[in-house]
């Protein structure tokens, strides 16, 4: 199936997201799709349908999988991981947007790599939240709830693109509101700090 420059965009979209959560899972699924020809990615894309991305990112996926799970490790994992993701997330955005013109190209550029980095951001937070329990199933829980997603956000992408374009932004929107409602919490927590102080 071949996209329009609508459906692209949407997929676009969706993808940068996937890739702010989980960018292996994200590019394994893309490699994987497109090698078994369930979508038709763009020329500039077709790297990733060749074998040794697809293990390469199928092994890292593995690695990123347990790595991830482990209570205050995936805090350095995930800060570290802020190198990958969003400029990963925004080379793939400028591949895919190689047949636009220059501007219309580093704009798709700009906004998968800003997707992926509201997404990133949002995880991120939500980890530093859950961290502190003494218990490991809600760290386990919500970084299998992010695996999933990734993946789920990808496969949608190559069959309902405006559909899991949607999905992106709802949950873009949830993570800016998310942001916003921890930086008044914290504002509020120094302003009260400083003022007993």
């Amino acid at each position: 199936m071949s996209l329009t420059p609508n459906e692209t965009v949407a997929l676009l979209i969706a993808v940068s997201f996937a890739a702010g959560l989980n960018v292996y899972a994200t590019v394994g699924t893309l490699g994987l799709l497109g090698h078994f020809h369930a979508i038709a990615l763009p020329p500039s894309l077709h790297l990733l349908t060749d074998w040794p991305i697809i293990v390469a990112s199928v092994a890292l996926f593995g690695v990123e999988f347990f790595a991830d799970k482990v209570p205050a490790f995936d805090l350095v994992w995930n800060a570290l991981h802020t190198f990958i993701r969003v400029p990963v997330a925004a080379l793939l955005a400028y591949q895919a947007a190689s047949s636009l013109s220059p501007g219309e190209q580093l704009a798709a550029t700009l906004a998968g790599g800003m997707i992926a980095f509201i997404a990133h951001g949002g995880k991120t937070a939500a980890r530093a939240a859950v961290t502190p329990s003494p218990e490991p199933v809600s760290n386990i829980t919500l970084s299998m709830g992010e695996d999933v997603l990734a993946i789920f956000l990808t496969w949608m992408a190559t069959w309902k693109p405006y559909i899991a374009a949607a999905i992106a932004g709802v949950l873009l929107i949830v993570v800016l509101v998310m942001i916003r409602v921890v930086w008044k919490a914290l504002g509020s927590l120094f302003r009260s700090a400083g003022q007993t102080a």
